[in-house]
Parts: structure tokens; C-alpha cells; sequence
């Protein structure tokens, strides 16, 4: 049997209790709420495709660590992934995000320093099961004043 289509994923995982907070390509991305009337991103995707599987996405703001090399900022990164690697997930993506500032698009406000990490999964049971243990792990490196 065939994987679902990113629609039909969309809409198992609403059924499952997941809030949704886009879809891309064959990535749909779970929505984390902050409050009753918030929702954001929460770094954590189901992907579609062949094969199945869950995607997260790590992340240390480079205000955070000011002096840091983007190299010890992705390294902060990817030691979140430790209980990740454990599971099976495996690094396939690092990147530098500009966050820009929404009232003047030429300025940069703070860069992202992000590693994606994907784990296979056999199945919309494992799929969920995943799903809920990637949304319970810290994905954002916390800065000195919040330690």
C-alpha cells in the first residue's frame, strides 16, 4: 500500500489530535500552540513521500551565543539531536536562516543555525507514536539567560 498524500496525511494527523501548521511539498509541519490564540511552528513534520517518515529541525539563534562561529552554533544544534540519533534519526540537512526584520526586509535581525534530522518509520501507527516524542524534545538551544 502506498504512502498518503500530503492531504491525506494532513488530515489523519488532524484526527489524531495534531494541530497543523502548514504543508510543504510532502512535509506536513505540526503546529506547537504558545497560547490559546498563538500557534507556531514547532519544528517537527511528518514527511509523505517514500518512505515515511518525521522530520525535526533543531535550531541555536546567533544572539544567543554572540562571538560563536556558525560551526559552534550548528554544533550547539546538533548536540539537541543526542536523544534523536538514539531513536534513528539520521542529519540531512543544515542551514543558515536569516530572520528578517518585518518592517524593513533589508535588515537582518538574528540568523538561525538549524540541522534537520529524519527518521524512517514503518507505518501512520509508528508515524503518531513518533510524532508525539519529536514534539516533547527541546528543539531550540536555550540561550545563557535562560539556563
Amino acid at each position: 500500500m502506498p504512502n498518503p498524500s500530503p492531504r491525506e496525511l494532513k488530515k489523519t494527523l488532524i484526527r489524531e489530535g495534531f494541530e497543523v501548521y502548514r504543508t510543504i511539498e510532502d512535509r506536513v509541519v505540526l503546529a506547537e500552540r504558545v497560547r490559546d490564540n498563538l500557534i507556531m511552528d514547532s519544528g517537527v513534520a511528518a514527511c509523505s513521500g517514500e518512505p515515511l517518515a518525521v522530520r525535526v529541525v533543531l535550531r541555536a539563534q546567533g544572539n544567543d551565543f554572540p562571538g560563536e562561529s556558525p560551526a559552534q552554533l550548528v554544533g550547539r544544534a546538533r548536540a539537541l539531536g543526542d536523544a534523536l540519533t538514539t531513536r534513528g534519526y539520521a542529519e540531512v540537512q543544515t542551514q543558515a536562516v536569516p530572520i528578517l526584520d518585518p518592517g524593513d526586509r533589508t535588515k537582518t535581525l538574528d540568523t538561525w543555525y538549524e540541522v534537520s534530522l529524519e527518521r524512517v518509520v514503518a507505518g501512520p501507527g509508528e508515524l503518531v507514536d513518533e510524532l508525539r516524542f519529536a514534539l516533547g524534545i527541546d528543539k531550540t538551544v536555550p540561550g545563557p539567560s535562560s539556563q
